[in-house]
């Protein structure tokens, strides 16, 4: 065997493997950082004793990726303000066909998901997004195969206890609310934001204490309104900002400039035809990944 067959396999795999650990993580720069750490462990193995190079490295990534959550717990712990995931720069809208790929990359289900533990978090995206078989769960997970069947069990209750009921929106709804919420945020114009805010929307913005941003939720379509004002009017004092609306997490965000320096990324999440949440990241360091699309797959 040589290096070159152990790196066709694992590029071919790449986009869904990415996308594992991306879902464990919620973070892309350390996804990549587990996918090189990982690739480093696969190029040494014996391809003869490979069934199965898809499950293999799902197992293998798996395991990276939770030794990457454990060693970065203390960091979550002592973070300041919110914290969300990073956000996802899509270089394709593939991802809307596939409705389960779709909602699984979403800041709403990312956000969801940092409510579980590591391993319920793993067996249950190994699982209810990939279809894996509890028999190759259990080995990237470390666990029997009757331990990963009850936290699959456990995970899949907690997730649809909180998940929101919804229709998918379509790409042509997306469009116009978002180009409302532009118009009237642009504009300051308070009584077309609230026409489209949903009376609980909140704003979530994650700084990591680096930059300045609201450090708790802000909470009531009337609040959100009133900070949004406020951030636009901020923004027209200022000549060399700039907005540009791109695909994040598969869904429209806000990307704001200062000349060519990226300030913040903003995610709306629609809910029955309202804005329901705002997430922005503010945090330097999660802006990074903004510049480098990415393909994800299952």
């Amino acid at each position: 065997m040589t290096a070159d067959e152990h790196a066709e396999r694992f590029t071919l795999l790449r986009p869904l493997l990415f996308t594992i650990v991306y879902e464990i993580l919620g973070s892309a720069t350390e996804s990549d950082d587990v996918l090189q750490d990982s690739y480093l462990r696969w190029a040494g193995v014996d391809l003869a004793t490979v069934r199965d190079t898809k499950s293999y490295l799902a197992r293998l990534v798996t395991r990276q990726a939770l030794n990457a959550v454990r060693a970065g717990a203390r960091r979550r712990e002592d973070y300041i303000g919110p914290w969300l995931p990073e956000p996802l720069l899509l270089d394709e809208h593939d991802a809307s066909t596939d409705v389960v790929l779709a909602e699984s990359v979403s800041m709403a289900m990312l956000v969801l998901l940092e409510t579980l533990t590591p391993d319920e978090r793993a067996v249950f995206v190994l699982r209810e997004v990939f279809g894996f078989d509890h028999d190759d769960i259990a080995a990237a997970v470390g666990k029997s195969v009757a331990a990963v069947r009850q936290v699959a069990h456990r995970a899949r209750a907690h997730v649809q206890a909180r998940r929101k009921r919804f229709e998918p929106v379509d790409a042509a709804q997306i469009t116009r609310l978002t180009e409302q919420f532009m118009a009237a945020a642009a504009t300051g114009d308070t009584d077309g934001l609230l026409s489209l805010l949903a009376p609980d929307a909140t704003w979530t913005a994650d700084s990591g204490g680096k930059t300045t941003a609201s450090r708790r939720p802000v909470v009531g379509a009337e609040k959100v309104a009133a900070l949004l004002i406020d951030l636009f009017r901020a923004d027209r004092s200022m000549p060399d900002m700039r907005m540009e609306l791109v695909n994040c997490n598969n869904a429209p965000a806000l990307a704001a400039y200062h000349g060519d320096h990226l300030e913040g990324v903003f995610l709306i999440e629609i809910t029955d035809g309202e804005i329901t949440n705002f997430y922005a990241i503010r945090n330097p360091d999660k802006l990074l990944a903004v510049a480098v699309p990415r393909q994800i797959s299952r």
